[in-house]
């Protein structure tokens, strides 16, 4: 999940300049960070600053890790060097076979001074290049290692910046300046709008005029340079004090865009989607995280139309589903470079399953591999936290399902987001009562069991602290025994729902502090919609704020969580 960025220019820039490109990567990977040009090697753990430093220079590498092998340590830190200082990379992925490589080049007299996996990488290409041309070990390290990798390379005395890649994104951007590779377009959108993608098991040689790649074997390929439109803009906090508040905050905003895009530069894409979904004997969402419980929503709504569907976590994906040329597989995916989403879909193809995804981000691996792909125009999201993603991927599966008969007046979300985000006082005022609790319950049926799921997710990874999303028929099977004078308990109450008031009533009898999110009852939350699919959007936004104040209080590093980045490119 780390980020990797290499500029080759003709005319030298400011390393500061270059660090501003990384920290457009920071989201995905903020252990620590590092850079190597020119004979200096900068590392440093926590997140991206910028040294006192006035230097330039014509060729660097930079990365910012989300620590796999080993922990977050200066020696852990990217870039990694040979025992010579010949060879310098970046990396992002898991070499799988990294300590019997390891084992391999000690006997050889190399020497670690990491827990990386990825420090194998400078040494194999430093022992590789007493015997053989660079091109040569390029090739060699495609056939020895197992496992995924994008590394960009500098070796001394060579003008070139060398680059592989296997399951790990990698995108080599064409501007006016130079050359830049790196892990997301975003890291150089403001530059150019021309991108050549690295496929599997493919090598560059890269300058900053020009760049030839190899396949596996060695042999010379033709590769087509793509033109992109990138509208997202340079993100800043502008008057909020975090991004994920300023990104709730630009919801409404977020979804008029998307609905806007669905009835006009997006209508043949969303018919095709749609027809799709009409001619497959079967229909089967993946998707990780915030996306799955987005998912369980989109299979709630067909659902409700009579269309079959199903859903499945990607990681579990081969393990549960059968697929063939009947079926329609539907990733979703915000990053779209989603290592399990990614692997699931190889599967899929591999059984002629039909594709067509929901993402966030263009050009991603996911969307490439689709036959057809709607964009949720949800725009960057800076905060680890998937939030406004979350409501425009629900809000295109309501669309969806409005094609199948699902009854839902989408032209009203916008205002109806507005209305809730209003009520940021009264969630705040709830929060400040419940941020001490160690545990908190969300309950909900049907519709709103989802969304019980995905704010338990925001609760757990922003606020720190425990939280279990769960139906409310399955509370007496075992959880209630947990429930204990004081315990909080989130009650996602819509459309009359008597089971789940009876739920309610359940845990309340036995000392629990009820917090009800509800459109028709009497509760401390009350969702101004009549429809049930709008509640899924609209409560899941109260749990956002819920826990961002949480967690205000609670002084934690709200964009950055502990232990998380934002995309999720390994195993």
């Amino acid at each position: 999940m780390c980020g990797i960025i290499g500029l080759s220019f003709v005319n030298e820039f400011f390393v500061k300049d270059a660090l501003k490109r990384l920290k457009r990567l920071e989201y995905r990977g903020y252990d620590s960070f590092g850079y190597y040009y020119s004979g200096h090697l900068f590392k440093k753990t926590g997140e991206i600053y910028f040294p006192e430093t006035k230097n330039k220079t014509k060729k660097i590498i930079l990365h910012t890790r989300w620590a796999t092998h080993g922990g977050v340590t200066k020696q852990n830190a990217h870039p990694h060097q040979s025992c010579d200082k010949k060879v310098t990379v970046v990396h992002n992925g898991i070499i799988e076979n990294y300590l019997e490589l390891k084992t391999n080049l000690q006997k050889k007299g190399h020497r670690f001074l990491s827990e990386t996996d990825t420090e194998v990488i400078p040494h194999y290409f430093e022992e590789k290049l007493k015997t053989k041309s660079v091109k040569d070990a390029c090739v060699d390290f495609i056939k020895d290692i197992r496992g995924e990798f994008a590394i960009a390379m500098i070796i001394e005395g060579d003008d070139n910046l060398y680059c592989l890649r296997r399951d790990s994104p990698l995108i080599l951007g064409i501007a006016d300046q130079g050359t830049v590779v790196a892990s997301d377009i975003y890291a150089f959108s403001d530059i150019t709008n021309k991108a050549v993608f690295f496929e599997n098991n493919e090598f560059a040689v890269i300058t900053p005029k020009d760049y030839t790649f190899f396949d596996k074997d060695g042999k010379k390929i033709k590769k087509k340079v793509q033109k992109f439109s990138w509208e997202q803009e340079e993100s800043t906090l502008q008057k909020y004090k975090h991004y994920m508040i300023k990104e709730i905050m630009e919801e409404p905003k977020v979804v008029k865009r998307l609905l806007f895009s669905l009835k006009t530069e997006q209508k043949e894409s969303f018919n095709k989607f749609v027809n799709l979904i009409k001619k497959s004997r079967k229909v089967t969402f993946l998707a990780a995280g915030t996306s799955y419980h987005a998912s369980l929503l989109g299979v709630y709504y067909l659902h409700k139309c009579g269309i079959e569907a199903q859903t499945i976590i990607a990681s579990e994906f081969q393990h549960f589903i059968g697929v063939d040329k009947d079926t329609l597989v539907i990733p979703i995916s915000q990053s779209g470079e989603t290592m399990d989403v990614i692997e699931a879909l190889k599967y899929a193809k591999k059984n002629n399953a039909k594709i067509a995804s929901i993402v966030n981000v263009p050009y991603s691996t996911v969307q490439r591999m689709s036959e057809i792909s709607l964009n949720i125009l949800a725009g960057q999201e800076i905060c680890v936290a998937a939030t406004k993603s979350f409501v425009n991927q629900v809000t295109l599966l309501l669309a969806i399902a409005k094609e199948f008969g699902f009854k839902i007046n989408l032209n009203n979300l916008a205002e109806k987001i507005s209305w809730v985000l209003l009520k940021k006082d009264l969630i705040k005022k709830i929060a400040n009562d419940i941020y001490m609790n160690k545990d908190i319950y969300v309950l909900g049926r049907g519709l709103s069991y989802p969304v019980a799921r995905e704010i338990a997710l925001k609760i757990k990874e922003i606020s720190y602290i425990h939280a279990e999303g769960m139906m409310g028929g399955e509370l007496k099977h075992g959880t209630i025994a947990l429930i204990e004078k004081g315990t909080p308990v989130i009650s996602l109450i819509s459309n009359k729902d008597h089971a789940m008031l009876s739920n309610t009533m359940e845990v309340e009898a036995r000392g629990a502090r009820i917090i009800k999110i509800t459109n028709d009852f009497e509760g401390d939350i009350q969702i101004n919609t009549s429809n049930d699919g709008k509640f899924g959007i609209l409560a899941t936004i109260v749990g956002q704020l819920l826990t961002y104040y949480m967690a205000l209080k609670l002084n934690l590093p709200i964009d950055k969580p502990r232990n998380l980045a934002k995309s999720v490119t390994v195993k």
